[in-house]
């Protein structure tokens, strides 16, 4: 069966990999990803999730997988860190804190069905000292990033606890999306 990444993000099909799966097409969703007023981190998360996977053409038999990673202090969606300004202040709010990686997932399968899962996972940062933070903002790799940081990289040394689902924090949650593709009948060992 034919499957479909609609994501332009190098580490979802690097995350795919690790399950064995190689998409047979990669496209990239073009969706507004501003939150609605009042709405909450994990809708908001498996909404984005859903509104991209379905924005790109499926072919009749393709499988389409879709993600959003949404980095939440409380009730608060925390944006993309698009500038090293907006980085920095993510990087200060979550400093000696707990805050929650939410990772959907959705998996259109070859019929048109779409199934949803998410991964809530639990991140808790060291207390950073503005030298910290300065460095890790000159490194670059959070620029861009859901929080302004990147746990496969040198942001990793700041987590003091995690519980829950480390890929997802990375940006594909693998138990949710094997699970997923799976049920869509893809076959995965």
């Amino acid at each position: 069966m034919p499957l479909v990444l609609a994501s332009s993000s190098p580490r979802r099909r690097d995350l795919l990999a690790r399950l064995g799966v190689v998409p047979d097409r990669v496209a990239s969703p073009d969706i507004d990803e501003a939150p609605r007023p009042a709405e909450l981190p994990r809708v908001y998360a498996l909404r984005l999730a859903v509104e991209k996977a379905h924005a790109v053409d499926r072919a009749d038999g393709e499988i389409v997988v879709a993600g959003d990673t949404t980095i939440a202090l409380g009730r608060r969606i925390l944006p993309p860190a698009e500038t090293e300004d907006v980085q920095r202040k993510l990087l200060r709010l979550m400093s000696g804190r707990r805050h929650h990686a939410l990772s959907a997932v959705c998996v259109i399968d070859a019929t048109g069905k779409a199934r949803t899962r998410l991964a809530d996972t639990i991140v808790a940062f060291k207390p950073l000292s503005d030298d910290e933070i300065d460095a890790y903002i000159a490194c670059g790799e959070g620029l861009g990033k859901a929080g302004g940081y990147a746990i496969q990289g040198r942001a990793e040394a700041f987590v003091r606890f995690l519980q829950g689902s480390h890929s997802g924090v990375i940006g594909l949650p693998l138990f949710e999306t094997r699970a997923l593709l799976k049920a869509a009948g893809l076959p995965l060992v």
